[in-house]
């Protein structure tokens, strides 16, 4: 049995930070960082049935075509992952009165649908962007096994690009789900490698007044390769969702609206209408 501080559950039998109900939980779930997006999101679905708000977990249950989905909010970076993904397969695999795990495992399919900055010329801004793949630069992997997620990998691919990355920077490496990025292949989106950093100033190369201690290390990740994938944008969820997603057995799938371009210097003009146009044809893409 799972003890009640390891696992805690509100007094209303829901997780104890996403205030679900297993009940509740739909197998297909549309993620976002900004709780504002989720009514952007909810709004293609035929009805919403729940719709609930706890600290930057915002979630909303309801239908499309006939299908029961949903949509959450995560809130910004690998830290929150952390708590969303857990607390995701609890419900699912988690007996909520017993505390035992199910035999029987529930799959879940995740598709995250954020924001992000090309750091590649050949990137533009206002693209959209499918990552096959992602580089976690966090430590989450100190507490984790995420070593288990390089058998999705060529080994000596993995190896080439380890002796490439700029040293003293621990990272990890995750896979998208297969089955999803072939699902969603006739979006014809561009495929790219996602560096997922544990912040936004500094772990992505910016500088405001405090100095950024690794001065080079954006440009020594861009010419970085791994077999035909090159590291291709900067964000801070991916790379998360995808190793907890495979070692949890869920599929997990992350579409990004690029809105800078790190190396051109140019930011979107538009940013609200692309995420908002990059919503529109994931909801509502036929599987």
């Amino acid at each position: 049995m799972i003890s009640s501080t390891d696992l805690i559950i509100n007094s209303n039998g829901t997780a104890y930070h996403l205030a679900i109900h297993p009940d509740q939980l739909p197998n297909r779930i549309f993620m976002v960082g900004d709780p504002e997006r989720v009514p952007m999101v909810s709004q293609y679905f035929d009805k919403i049935t729940d719709k609930i708000h706890k600290r930057e977990f915002v979630s909303h249950f309801g239908e499309k075509n006939g299908e029961r989905i949903g949509v959450i909010s995560s809130g910004i970076g690998p830290d929150n992952v952390e708590i969303v993904m857990t607390e995701l397969d609890a419900l699912a695999n988690i007996n909520f009165k017993t505390r035992e795990i199910k035999s029987h495992k529930r799959k879940l399919q995740l598709i995250r649908i954020g924001t992000s900055g090309s750091i590649q010329e050949d990137i533009p801004v206002d693209s959209f962007l499918v990552s096959k793949a992602a580089i976690g630069i966090d430590n989450l992997s100190d507490f984790y096994d995420f070593d288990e997620n390089l058998k999705d990998f060529n080994s000596d691919e993995v190896e080439v690009f380890k002796q490439n990355f700029p040293k003293n920077t621990s990272f990890y490496l995750s896979k998208s789900s297969d089955e999803l990025v072939k699902k969603y292949k006739n979006l014809n989106f561009i495929e790219g490698l996602t560096v997922s950093t544990p912040g936004f100033y500094a772990p992505q190369g910016r500088e405001i007044r405090l100095k950024n201690n690794k001065k080079n290390y954006l440009e020594q990740i861009r010419n970085c390769r791994l077999g035909q994938l090159k590291p291709s944008n900067l964000e801070m969820e991916t790379a998360a969702y995808y190793a907890f997603g495979k070692l949890l057995g869920h599929k997990v799938l992350s579409f990004n609206a690029i809105l800078a371009n790190r190396v051109t210097k140019e930011f979107s003009k538009k940013p609200d209408f692309q995420i908002e146009r990059l919503i529109e044809l994931v909801i509502n893409y036929e599987l």
